[in-house]
């Protein structure tokens, strides 16, 4: 059975096909999120626990070991590391490629439930979170003001920019560094404290019951009911700094009395500065399997948009955008491959000599590349460095099978045979050797898409793609190329022209 007679003897049917395998290709190439490497999804946990006031050492005793140990248990824990500081210790699990993060979440979530028992009376219950080590920020903006005060600024930022930026379609969190929110420190005086007869917790407790926000009640009446306002929030230093903490022969002791009571920010030993001028600096992640190169044009006219409603002293900058060189990077690597299908072409003419010769073939690279948008699009990868080399080392592999179609026909041409016919006979003896030939090529790379690890998931992408394009090459060349050549391809009567 000759499989390319079928579409020799139907050129229209043949045409058609062609065409509907350029426009999915082209449909597929505009739906392509860009970035610069395929996108994996290493299942990774991280689990923050603080205890106040406790010291590293502490912190590394008592809570990371306990927790340390009822993760050792789960299934499928690759590497674990912890951190301990000051207060708080950060655990991150990584787990096998193969183990499912939600399935994973909720081992975790059961080993800090058996284990809440063990850690210290007075800690905050760990909590945990998935994230991906590769998600790094797509993009850094900065905020600057030489008037505006830094809480008011960073206010500004958190509930306003940040809000806003994170609607865009494709932002997955905005995260806010170098962030100052207001606070009032109290910075207590050990001898006034001490001459006073007051402890540390009598100063926590009476911060504690001033500051409070609760509903108060209703008051009824014969005629008509009032629900009682009473705001017991503390704003100002100056709040604070008259609180009552204990009375003392008659006397009441305020919190100013133990020591000073100053504006100040929840956390004074971060910042962030920008050409030696401090700043809010805020980060934008996309979400998975989106647009890097889309999401951050996005994030971008969104900050123009929003750029009018800024107060005048504030100045809004885009500090880093990973988009820039990822379009770069990407508009390099199509070069070359336009590059490498114009060398092809130029070598292909060098030897055959004969235009008809040098077309035919010729298109079976724009078909096989195009073709492979299709298929790209619908496994969900993505436009980056890996893949388009991966289309740019398959040039040189998908021309064979056509040169070997189209010689193999010239030579029943010279034998004196009618195109029509030295196609059907030509296509009917070399199919089989041109079908091997694409399996050959698919199963070179047949070890590195079964490849494990974090490496083999990152040239998962690469494997399919080249394999997909030689398919599709070899499809071409059995069904496109003898057609054409039944059409086309003249009898070379003159010296030159294309040769077995």
């Amino acid at each position: 059975m000759n499989f390319s007679a079928l579409f020799i003897q139907r050129p229209v049917a043949t045409t058609l096909v062609m065409i509907g395998i350029l426009c999915f290709g082209a449909i597929g190439y505009t739906l392509l999120p860009v970035s610069d490497i395929p996108n994996v999804d290493y299942p990774t946990i991280s689990v923050n626990a603080s205890l106040p006031g406790a010291s590293p050492e502490t912190m590394a005793s008592s809570v990371a070991t306990p927790l340390e140990k009822e993760f050792s248990t789960i299934p499928g824990v690759d590497v674990m590391t912890s951190s301990s500081s000051q207060g708080s210790t950060s655990i991150t699990l990584q787990f096998t490629l193969d183990r499912d993060i939600d399935d994973a979440a909720q081992d975790v979530n059961a080993a800090i439930a058996h284990v809440q028992r063990r850690l210290p009376t007075g800690i905050n219950p760990p909590s945990y979170q998935k994230v991906n080590p590769a998600d790094s920020p797509i993009l850094f903006m900065t905020l600057t003001s030489p008037l505006m005060p830094l809480p008011s600024l960073n206010e500004y930022a958190e509930t306003f920019l940040a809000q806003r930026l994170s609607m865009v379609k494709g932002v997955a969190q905005v995260s806010v560094y170098g962030a100052q929110k207001r606070a009032v420190r109290v910075k207590l005086d050990p001898h006034a404290l001490a001459s006073l007869g007051v402890d540390l917790e009598a100063v926590a407790g009476a911060i504690a019951a001033g500051n409070v926000n609760l509903p108060t009640g209703i008051l009824w009446g014969p005629d008509r009911t009032m629900t009682v306002q009473a705001n017991g929030q503390l704003q100002t230093a100056a709040e604070f700094g008259a609180l009552i903490v204990a009375w003392r022969d008659g006397r009441a002791v305020r919190l100013r009395d133990l020591g000073a009571v100053i504006e100040d920010v929840q956390n004074n030993r971060v910042a962030a500065w920008v050409s030696g001028q401090r700043a809010i600096m805020l980060a934008i992640q996309r979400q998975p399997g989106t647009n890097t190169v889309q999401v951050a044009h996005d994030v971008r006219a969104m900050i123009e948009r929003l750029r009018p409603q800024l107060p005048a002293s504030v100045e809004a900058h885009v500090l880093y955008d990973r988009s820039e060189s990822i379009r770069n990077s990407v508009k390099d690597v199509q070069f070359t491959l336009l590059l490498t299908l114009a060398l092809v072409v130029l070598v292909i003419f060098l030897f055959l000599r004969n235009l008809p010769a040098t077309v035919i073939p010729s298109l079976a690279l724009p078909l096989s590349v195009v073709g492979t948008f299709a298929f790209m699009q619908r496994l969900g990868f993505s436009l980056d460095n890996l893949s388009l080399m991966a289309l740019t080392l398959s040039v040189g592999f998908v021309v064979d099978d056509a040169i070997v179609m189209l010689e193999n026909i010239h030579r029943h041409l010279e034998q004196g045979k009618p195109p029509l016919q030295a196609a059907l006979d030509g296509s009917r003896e070399i199919g089989f050797t041109i079908l091997s030939m694409t399996l050959s090529l698919v199963a070179v790379f047949i070890p590195v898409l079964l490849m494990g690890g974090l490496l083999g998931r990152l040239f998962h992408e690469f494997a399919v793609v080249i394999s997909t394009a030689i398919l599709v090459s070899g499809f071409v060349s059995l069904t496109l190329t003898p057609m054409l050549c039944s059409r086309f391809l003249k009898p070379e009567h003159a010296s030159g022209g294309a040769r077995a």
